[in-house]
């Protein structure tokens, strides 16, 4: 999917940006050395930028074999509505593909209300019947 004007890439963003970025979609800040390392660990990230900004990144995380996580879609709210979201979904959708062999596992952690998006991708809810529903926790000062 293109569009005018944005450019994708599969480069991760600055650490600077990445921490700009959930800031401004209300996920808080981290330590610049933290979000450097983070990145730095991806399997695979994907940018969609407008005249040089970042507003919109995806990546991959997990063991490259087995285990893979989506994390980090975010799209700056100024830019959301606009299948940026797609776009990057797509760049992940294409690495999965190219990289997952049967019998790995791909997961998410959708934020609450996102769960429509990511079932077009075909994944599931957990809803505690057949899978459990899932946990995670978040460790904070």
């Amino acid at each position: 999917m293109k569009m005018p004007g944005y450019i994708t890439t599969d480069q991760p963003p600055t650490a600077a940006e990445y921490i700009a970025l959930r800031c401004n979609v209300g996920w808080g800040s981290i330590e610049l050395n933290t979000a450097q390392n983070s990145l730095n660990s991806s399997l695979f990230n994907t940018t969609v930028r407008l005249d040089g900004q970042l507003i919109g990144m995806a990546r991959v995380v997990g063991d490259g074999f087995m285990y893979f996580y989506i994390q980090d879609v975010i799209v700056d709210p100024a830019h959301q509505g606009r299948g940026i979201g797609q776009m990057l979904m797509a760049r992940v959708e294409a690495y999965l593909a190219n990289t997952c062999q049967a019998g790995a596992t791909i997961g998410l952690l959708a934020a609450k209300g996102k769960e429509p998006f990511y079932r077009r991708y075909g994944f599931i809810e957990r809803d505690g019947e057949t899978l459990g529903k899932g946990m995670c926790r978040f460790v904070r000062e």
